[in-house]
């Protein structure tokens, strides 16, 4: 890889520097360093993507869904040879370790594939009745906008369903981890995509956000990103009512039954949480144990936890890289003050390290005030907190207790225990005894506060579609 990255936008089928020259630095977390720049789109480059997106809407979406989706899997087949490189480039932009970069970009590309296979039946026609049927159409053009902290499979959330529904896509991709949009859109050009079905964009978010929404011909928003931006984007969308579909913040509780095997239930928490240093919406960042383990297993889990080797990315031995950026610092500084302040308990970690770059020490916080910002704030970062519960209401009332409602998780064998939890659960995924991600093949999520919409199987290909309802007079042939 050189020293030096310069990526740049793809409008109508080539690749091309911002009108003004203008870009914006690269950095590394893991050294704080600059090596590289990403251009900055313009009004007159977002124009260009929006008339090219028009001029490609009737071509796109009347080529047949069976070639839309085969397009898709030659694209993840293009993907698939590049993993190591992406990844590298993925792991150096982000700080996210290199077999957790490489593990994401198979998700990426199962992602693209499911979307590929299922584009034909997602677009078939289907009947109601023998006088009714319901004939899916593509909606129009997509604005999508996608985070930094899991930028490959994210956008290929986005991406690979739109393709797979008809519909033009312009992805203002994140100016921080540019390369894995970069990639994706790649394959696609590969692959063969016809010019103005796919647009790249970067730059100023605000700017960005406020001419694509404001132009008539976008019919979709598809916003991954945090609850108080997704909700200034969906008052931008009302104007000429399009569809969102939105994924925002996460506050995810653990909650640990006494007949739990104590060992496996840290084990398992501690993994998932402190993947990219807990920077995931899906992440636990509220664990409540039943009072009878409840110090048994607080021992367990910040023995497990010291054990993380903190290290550079791409050392095979570092169990937790680098936070993504210097803001991710300055919100666990303040969350943990706040904390501590109001009588918390820092059972392990708690400081930033005294090395180069965007390092921060897993934490465990025990006897937290319930008014702690870290309670309500989505912490998005390497911070646990850890409490005690006496009844199985009671976990269920302090387990939904934030305006949040993406992701849950509970260790119990009993399965009464997990009907009355996953029941009582205000959460858009619950998972039993097991932490679990986003897949292709499932619809996800939020609700509350977490958003609304859904991405992953026929459902987030439905999302860019319209359902045109026909009757007839006569029935039909069955």
């Amino acid at each position: 890889m050189s020293e030096s990255e310069n990526y740049k936008l793809f409008i109508n089928g080539a690749w091309r520097l911002g009108g003004n020259g203008d870009d914006l630095p690269l950095l590394n977390p893991a050294t704080a360093q600059q090596f590289g720049h990403v251009a900055v789109a313009t009004g007159s480059d977002l124009e260009d993507a929006l008339s090219s997106a028009q001029a490609s809407l009737q071509r796109w979406s009347s080529t047949p869904a069976l070639e839309r989706g085969a397009l898709l899997l030659r694209a993840a087949e293009i993907l698939k040879e590049k993993v190591d490189v992406a990844a590298a480039a993925l792991s150096r932009e982000q700080g996210k370790m290199l077999a957790e970069a490489k593990g994401e970009y198979t998700r990426a590309i199962e992602t693209v594939e499911w979307n590929g296979i299922h584009a034909e039946k997602a677009s078939a026609s289907f009947l109601i009745d023998q006088n009714r049927m319901i004939v899916p159409e593509a909606i129009g053009i997509v604005a999508a906008f996608t985070p930094w902290n899991f930028p490959a499979v994210l956008s290929a959330r986005k991406v690979a369903p739109a393709l797979a529904a008809g519909c033009p896509i312009i992805l203002k991709a994140a100016e921080e981890t540019p390369s894995a949009s970069v990639y994706l859109v790649e394959a696609l050009e590969e692959a063969g995509i016809p010019p103005g079905v796919v647009s790249l964009v970067f730059g100023h978010p605000p700017t960005i956000s406020e001419h694509l929404l404001g132009s008539p011909v976008v019919r979709v928003l598809s916003f991954t990103g945090s609850t108080l931006v997704g909700k200034q984007l969906a008052r931008m969308a009302a104007n000429n009512l399009q569809r969102c579909v939105l994924e925002l913040g996460g506050h995810s509780p653990v909650v640990v039954f006494e007949d739990t095997d104590v060992s496996r239930a840290a084990s398992a928490i501690s993994e998932y949480k402190f993947k990219f240093a807990g920077q995931s919406c899906n992440a636990p960042s509220r664990i409540l144990v039943a009072r009878s383990i409840y110090r048994e297993f607080l021992a367990r889990l910040v023995q497990t936890v010291e054990r993380i080797k903190i290290g550079m990315p791409d050392d095979p031995e570092t169990g937790m890289g680098p936070m993504a950026n210097a803001r991710r610092l300055e919100a666990m500084e303040r969350l943990l003050k706040d904390a501590v302040a109001r009588g918390a308990g820092v059972e392990t970690g708690g400081r930033r390290l005294d090395r180069p770059g965007f390092f921060w020490k897993p934490t465990i916080l025990s006897n937290v005030h319930p008014d702690s910002r870290v309670l309500h704030e989505e912490p998005f970062g390497p911070i646990l907190t850890v409490e005690p519960f006496d009844t199985i209401e009671e976990a269920i009332e302090k387990a939904n207790a934030t305006e949040y409602g993406l992701a849950s998780y509970l260790f119990s064998d009993s399965l009464d225990i997990q009907q009355r939890m996953f029941r009582g659960l205000s959460t858009g995924a619950v998972s039993v005894n097991f932490l679990k991600g986003v897949s292709a093949d499932a619809p996800i999520g939020g609700i509350k506060q977490s958003g609304y919409g859904y991405e992953g199987g026929i459902d987030g290909i439905r999302a860019f579609q319209n359902l045109k309802l026909v009757n007839f007079a006569n029935a039909l042939c069955v």
